[in-house]
C-alpha cells in the first residue's frame, strides 16, 4: 500500500445494530477495490473481518477489525464494529479514533435498540454521519419506512440524499439526487452506469430532490439567497455545502444500497472521499503536556511530535502481543523507541504493520491521520498514549462501560489453576469492559462482562488461545451469619490421656453488635483464673469459629465475644486446650444466641426510557427491592433501589429483556442485612445438601 498524505486519510467507523450488514458492506468494498476476487458471506465463515473462530462459529462481528483499502488516491481505513451489546468496549474505541460514522440500518428492521446506542455515542464525540439503508433487496424491504423512523428516532438532521429504484426482488440500482440521475449496476456491482430517471420515478425524485436542495441551502446564507432569490444553484457549490453542513452535523445525509448484491458500494466510496472529513477537518484533540501540566491541542501535523492512542489490544497465537493505534500528530516509525506516558515506561518498536482483518502488510511508519499496529510491546495496553520521552503528551483514556454480569470460572484440570491467572490477566488487557476478582470469601474466581455471550466467548478464548479449559459456574452469595440476643456460655475442655492432659475452662459472653461492626473481643478476667498467656489462645479459638457458623456455615459476624471467666490447671492447661474450650463455647452460645443468616444487599441503579418505568419497579418489588426514589436523567428516568445480591445475579439479562436492550444499570455493595425466614430455610437446606454431596 503506498504512503498517502494526512489529507487523504479517511477513517470511518461501521456502526449498527446486529446484523444490518457492516461485514457484507465490507466484503463489498473490498471487492470493488480491487483487494478480493470474490464477495465473502459471513454465513459460509468467508469475511475478511469476522475471522476469530467465535465469530465463525457464531455468525456475528466479536471484535472491532481494521479494513483498509485505496480509492481515487485515497486510502479509506474502515473499523468494523459489532453490532450486539455484549461487545460494545470495540464500539467505544472505535469511536475514539475515526473521524466519521457510517451507521448501518436494514431496510426491513430499519431502526432498532443498538441502532439508537451508536447513534448517541456518535453524537457525544460529535463525529459527522451518514446513514445507510442496506438490504434494499430484502423481501419488506421498506425505504420510505425507515427513512421516517430515522428522521423521528435519530435526527430531523437526516435528509435522503438517494433513494432506491424500486426494493425487494425489484430493486435495481440508486438514484442520486444531487445529480439527479438513475444509476444501474451490473457484473457483480462492479460496473454501473448511469441513465436518466425513468418516468416511474420521477415525481418522487423530484420532491426529494428540491427537499434536499433547500435543506442544503438553508446551512449557507449565500445559498440561502439565490435558492430564495430563484437562482441556480451549481453541483459545486451543493456539494461544497453538503460537506460543510456535515461537518457540523446540519446534514445527515441518507444514502440506500444492497451490500450483498454490491448495489450502491462504489458509489457509496466515491461520497466517503468526496464528503467525509480526514483528521485535518475535524476539531484538534485536546491532551496533557506533562511537563507543564496544562492542556494542549494537537494537530494532525506529520511533522509535530509523536502522539498516539493505543485503542485496542490483541493476543494473537503466531505474532504475540498487537498493539492497535491512530496516531494523531507525527509519526510512528519501525524499529524505533517511544515513550508510554500512561505508565511512565519506554518501549522498543520492532515492525509495524497495517492490518486488514487478520492480514498483514508491513510498513515503515505510520504518519498523523493514520492507524496501524506493532506486535510484541511489553507493558503497552488499550487506552495508552505513545509519544516522545522528551514532548511527553498524554490523552484521555478511553471510557468503557462497567461490566454487568458475573460469573465463576473453574478449571477442569488441576494442571490449569496454575494458568488461569495468567491467562485471565492478559484477556483484561484486551478487553476492558471485562473483569476478574478473586473473592476470598466464597473461593471463587469471578469474571465479570457485558451479557452471557460475552462471558461465553472469554472462556473459549482461554481454550483457543492460552489452552486453559473452565467451565462457567453460578457466582456463590457472600452470606453471612450472625446473633440477635445477648448469651452467655461456658465449656470446659477436659482430656485426659497418658501422661500430661488438656485443661481449658472458660465462659464467654456474646452480643449482637451494630450490622459492618464485624468482631469485638474482651478480656474481663480478673484474679487471673484464666491466665494472661492463654488469653490470646481464647481470641484466636472464637476467631476460628466465627469462620463457618452453626445454620449454614457461613462466616459469623457482628459479634462482640467476651471472656469473663474460666478455670485452668497447672500441669494440664496449654494454649491449644483453651483454643479448643473457646471454640466450643462459642458455638455453643451461638446456637441459644436465635442466630440469623444475612444477605449483602446492593445499590441499583436502573437508567430507563420512561414508558418502561412500570415494569422496572414492578420487577425491582418482585426481586425484594425497595425503591428510594426516581429522577430524570438526560432523556431518560434513574430508579435508586436497594436490591438483595441473591436476586440481582442476572438482572442484565432480564433488564435487557423488559426494555428491549435500552436500559443500563450499575450496582455497588450497600450494606448487609437480615434474610426473610423462609428464604433462610431455603439456604440452610442447600448448604447441608451441598455438605452431604
Amino acid at each position: 500500500m503506498k504512503k498517502y498524505p494526512t489529507d487523504k486519510i479517511r477513517n470511518v467507523g461501521l456502526f449498527s445494530h446486529g446484523g444490518a450488514g457492516k461485514t457484507s458492506l465490507v466484503e463489498a468494498v473490498l471487492y470493488d477495490a480491487g483487494i478480493t476476487n470474490r464477495l465473502g458471506r459471513v454465513d459460509d465463515g468467508t469475511s475478511t473481518s469476522d475471522y476469530d473462530p467465535a465469530e465463525i462459529k457464531r455468525k456475528i462481528s466479536i471484535n472491532s477489525t481494521i479494513i483498509p483499502l485505496e480509492w481515487n488516491e485515497h486510502k479509506i481505513n474502515f473499523i468494523d464494529t459489532p453490532g450486539y451489546a455484549d461487545f460494545v468496549a470495540d464500539v467505544k474505541s472505535a469511536i475514539r479514533v475515526v473521524d466519521s460514522a457510517l451507521i448501518l440500518l436494514c431496510a426491513v428492521a430499519g431502526v432498532e435498540v443498538q441502532t439508537e446506542i451508536v447513534w448517541e455515542y456518535a453524537l457525544e464525540a460529535n463525529l459527522p454521519c451518514i446513514f445507510v439503508v442496506n438490504k434494499m433487496d430484502r423481501e419488506n424491504a421498506d425505504f420510505n419506512r425507515v427513512y421516517e423512523a430515522i428522521r423521528n428516532k435519530l435526527s430531523k438532521n437526516a435528509i435522503a440524499v438517494w433513494i432506491p429504484l424500486g426494493s425487494q426482488s425489484e430493486f435495481k440500482g440508486i438514484i442520486d439526487l444531487l445529480t439527479m440521475k438513475a444509476i444501474f449496476f451490473e457484473n457483480e456491482g462492479r460496473k454501473f452506469r448511469e441513465e436518466e430517471i425513468p418516468d416511474s420515478f420521477k415525481a418522487e425524485s423530484e420532491k426529494h430532490h428540491e427537499k434536499l436542495i433547500e435543506t442544503v441551502a438553508e446551512t449557507d446564507d449565500v445559498l440561502t439567497d439565490k435558492y430564495l432569490g430563484g437562482e441556480e444553484i451549481t453541483k459545486e457549490e451543493i456539494w461544497k455545502a453538503l460537506r460543510t453542513a456535515m461537518q457540523s452535523r446540519k446534514i445527515i445525509p441518507v444514502l440506500c444500497g444492497s451490500a450483498l448484491q454490491n448495489i450502491g458500494i462504489q458509489p457509496l466510496l466515491n461520497f466517503i472521499v468526496n464528503c467525509f472529513p480526514s483528521s485535518m477537518d475535524r476539531p484538534s484533540v485536546t491532551g496533557m503536556d506533562l511537563k507543564t501540566q496544562e492542556e494542549i491541542k494537537i494537530e494532525p501535523n506529520p511533522q509535530s511530535s509523536l502522539c498516539a492512542l493505543v485503542f485496542k489490544t490483541m493476543a494473537d497465537p503466531y505474532i504475540g502481543k498487537l498493539t492497535y493505534f491512530r496516531v494523531f500528530s507525527g509519526v510512528l516509525k519501525a524499529d524505533s523507541h517511544v515513550f508510554n506516558s500512561s505508565r511512565d515506561r519506554e518501549e522498543k518498536v520492532g515492525q509495524v504493520f497495517f492490518m486488514r482483518g487478520k492480514n498483514q502488510e508491513t510498513t515503515p511508519e505510520v504518519i498523523a491521520g493514520d492507524i496501524g499496529v506493532i506486535a510484541k510491546l511489553q507493558e503497552t495496553i488499550t487506552g495508552d498514549t505513545i509519544c516522545t520521552r522528551d514532548q511527553p503528551i498524554k490523552l484521555p483514556p478511553i471510557e468503557f462501560p462497567v461490566p454487568i454480569i458475573s460469573a465463576a470460572v473453574q478449571p477442569r484440570s488441576k494442571g490449569d489453576e496454575d494458568k488461569l491467572g495468567t491467562a485471565l490477566a492478559r484477556l483484561v488487557e484486551e478487553d476492558l469492559s471485562f473483569s476478574v476478582e478473586r473473592d476470598t470469601e466464597v473461593g471463587q474466581t469471578i469474571i465479570s462482562g457485558m451479557g452471557e455471550t460475552h462471558l461465553e466467548i472469554m472462556t473459549e478464548r482461554l481454550k483457543n488461545k492460552f489452552s486453559v479449559e473452565v467451565d462457567l459456574i453460578p457466582r456463590k452469595v457472600p452470606y453471612k451469619e450472625t446473633i440477635r440476643t445477648k448469651v452467655e456460655a461456658e465449656y470446659k475442655h477436659k482430656k485426659q490421656t497418658g501422661g500430661h492432659g488438656q485443661y481449658g475452662h472458660v465462659f464467654l459472653r456474646l452480643e449482637p453488635l451494630a450490622r459492618g461492626t464485624n468482631f469485638e473481643f474482651a478480656d474481663e478476667i480478673f484474679g487471673g483464673v484464666v491466665p494472661k498467656q492463654y488469653v490470646p489462645a481464647v481470641e484466636k479459638g472464637v476467631r476460628e469459629a466465627m469462620q463457618e457458623g452453626i445454620l449454614a456455615s457461613y462466616p459469623v459476624v457482628d459479634v462482640k465475644v467476651t471472656l469473663y471467666d474460666g478455670s485452668y490447671h497447672v500441669v494440664d492447661s496449654s494454649e491449644i486446650s483453651f483454643k479448643i474450650a473457646a471454640a466450643m463455647a462459642f458455638r455453643k452460645g451461638m446456637q441459644q444466641a436465635n442466630p440469623v443468616i444475612l444477605e449483602p444487599i446492593l445499590e441499583v441503579e436502573v437508567i430507563i426510557p420512561e414508558e418502561y418505568m412500570g415494569d422496572i419497579i414492578s420487577d425491582l418489588n418482585a426481586r425484594r427491592g425497595k425503591i428510594l426514589g426516581v429522577e430524570s436523567y438526560q432523556k431518560n428516568q434513574k430508579i435508586k433501589s436497594l436490591v438483595p445480591m441473591a436476586e440481582a445475579l442476572r438482572y442484565a439479562i432480564d433488564l435487557r429483556s423488559i426494555t428491549q436492550g435500552r436500559g443500563s444499570f450499575h450496582t455497588k455493595f450497600s450494606h448487609y442485612e437480615e434474610v426473610p425466614s423462609h428464604i433462610a430455610e431455603k439456604i440452610i437446606v442447600t448448604s447441608k445438601k451441598t455438605k452431604q454431596g
